[in-house]
């Protein structure tokens, strides 16, 4: 038997990592950034997050005496600053030397796993572990804490309070980016430039400046997701390339909502549902069912995509100078 109760909070889970990497590129796209870094962003991310929890746990005489407020500063600061750096290197290399933002997007995923990989790999070697993986328990524990009496209300519970504070977080960020967007004056601004910037420069808006801020606080909201994936869903555990394709699923997810972060929170879980779907499907030993089940997020992202093409509304599109360089000379 089907057990929602049981897969719905699975699926929230797994679509948090999605919502978190969707949120922030949609934010950047807005801008007329590409930026297809954004897996490399979430393993910067959640690598850097885990050094300082690992530094700061390992500082610690007793880990188990943690202080809470340090216990989640440190790796949060850890995590936003190394997506920082990630932003500023693909503005840096996008805007101001111009240079192909499908290509340096994809270079920064290749760098951002490797990195993820390397540091990894360097503090499984200073825990002398019989694994390979680095275990953060203590921490994990302060960001998977629930709400006291979310285990005494039943199965309202169970769906919609039995999760850590960086889910709640996740959708607060993906509804106040969509006020944002849609009912400001910098978000007005910001997609102004991402639609023509050379009206927008004219008008007196600062193309350099929209581009680098959206770009880097895209950025350091999607490595949050890395972060959550590593100390909430994987329990503290880094493991090298346990991330998987989350990061291309957080990208397949922009086109998904049409560019609208309000839309990426319910989209957000189905993906998740699908991405796991399989897990509570009986398929028996037939391998090759699981492996279709498997391609139904990229399946539905593909007949969205055909759907909203046919419709040809200009609000279903993508901004109209996503992924092309801006010449103010040419204007």
């Amino acid at each position: 038997m089907f057990d929602f109760v049981v897969f719905f909070p699975r699926a929230v889970a797994q679509g948090i990592p999605l919502l978190f990497g969707s949120t922030g590129e949609i934010v950047t796209e807005k801008s007329g950034n590409l930026n297809l870094g954004i897996p490399g962003v979430m393993y910067v991310g959640g690598i850097c997050g885990v050094i300082g929890s690992f530094l700061y746990e390992r500082s610690l005489s007793d880990p188990s005496m943690i202080n809470p407020f340090l216990g989640i500063a440190i790796p949060t600061a850890c995590c936003l600053l190394g997506s920082l750096l990630m932003g500023l290197l693909y503005c840096f290399l996008t805007v101001n030397l111009r240079a192909n933002q499908n290509v340096t997007g994809l270079a920064m995923t290749t760098f951002g796993v490797g990195f993820g990989n390397f540091f990894g790999g360097s503090l499984i070697k200073l825990t002398g572990a019989d694994v390979p993986t680095i275990s953060l328990g203590n921490t994990s524990k302060l960001f998977r804490t629930t709400l006291p009496f979310a285990a005494s209300t039943g199965a309202f519970g169970k769906l919609f309070l039995s999760f850590g504070f960086l889910a709640y977080l996740a959708i607060a960020i993906a509804l106040i980016a969509s006020y944002v967007l849609n009912h400001t004056r910098i978000g007005l601004q910001l997609r102004a430039v991402g639609e023509d910037p050379a009206t927008a420069d004219a008008a007196g808006i600062n193309i350099t400046r929209y581009k680098y801020i959206a770009t880097c606080l895209g950025c350091m909201i999607a490595g949050l997701g890395g972060l959550y994936y590593v100390m909430d869903y994987a329990n503290g555990i880094w493991s090298n390339d346990a991330f998987g394709d989350r990061g291309w699923l957080a990208i397949a997810l922009v086109i998904f909502t049409i560019w609208r972060p309000s839309l990426s929170v319910p989209a957000s879980i189905l993906f998740g549902g699908l991405y796991i779907l399989y897990l509570y499907i009986p398929t028996g030993r037939d391998l090759a069912v699981k492996e279709l089940y498997k391609m139904l997020p990229y399946i539905v992202t593909i007949v969205v995509l055909v759907f909203s093409s046919l419709r040809n509304k200009r609000e279903n599109q993508p901004p109209e100078s996503l992924g092309l360089p801006y010449f103010r000379e040419d204007r």
